[in-house]
């Protein structure tokens, strides 16, 4: 609206208003298209983060209720997974935190746990049976807790939604060019610019589900296993 009236006649005649409203109208379409595959996108990767991390509250319960099933040699190792739990539940938020890709790297008391279950020694055949069914519940939890792991580094790129933003900027700064400032007219450019920026901070909030205020619930996984 400001650079409205350093505009000379030939540049408001309407074959240009024409031009600029058919260019506009280009760049607004494959905005809107950019736009809905974004939010799909960050909605399917923050359903599929969502589905990992109830995957592996699923798999800590089943172990424990093995553990349990084997008997009092496993009691041991039941409480090591309790005490384990609080470390195992913040090593996954603040992988959901940080944007920067880091190697995964087990620890020692991870190492150390799996290490007792196959020391475990059965002493009958349902013990032989519940060992190798402890082993597949664990093998099920790493597997899940590594998919979550490589999930938590899928992010949108900067450049990505930097183009969105200049197609955005373009957009609205053409709708001001050929218009008077009236105060209808700024509460609709000031309505439509909220909307846009909902969507992109939508966008941003999925893409990081354990951060924010979309952030995805711990409180089952810490509740999963109650007291021994």
């Amino acid at each position: 609206m400001y650079f409205r009236n350093t505009l000379s006649a030939d540049n408001r005649r309407n074959d240009v208003k024409d031009v600029i409203r058919l260019s506009t109208g280009l760049i607004g379409t494959i905005a809107a298209l950019v736009l809905g595959l974004l939010i799909a996108s960050a909605k399917n990767s923050y359903d599929a983060r969502g589905a990992q991390f109830k995957q592996i509250t699923a798999n800590v319960i089943l172990l424990d209720l093995l553990l349990e099933q084997y008997g009092s040699d496993a009691r041991d190792l039941r409480a090591a997974l309790r005490a384990g739990l609080p470390s195992f539940i913040e090593r996954i938020t603040d992988e959901g935190r940080n944007a920067k890709p880091a190697p995964f790297e087990t620890t020692a008391a991870a190492q150390i746990f799996v290490g007792k279950i196959q020391e475990l020694k059965p002493n009958s055949d349902a013990q032989r049976l519940l060992q190798t069914r402890i082993v597949a519940a664990t093998t099920d939890l790493a597997q899940s807790r590594l998919a979550l792991f490589i999930q938590s580094h899928d992010s949108i790129p900067v450049p990505f939604l930097t183009i969105l933003v200049f197609w955005l900027t373009i957009i609205f700064a053409s709708f001001g060019l050929f218009v008077r400032p009236v105060p209808i007219v700024i509460v609709t450019f000031l309505v439509g610019a909220l909307s846009v920026a909902g969507a992109l901070f939508l966008i941003l909030e999925m893409d990081q589900p354990f951060a924010g205020m979309f952030r995805i619930s711990t409180e089952p996984l810490r509740n999963a296993l109650s007291p021994l």
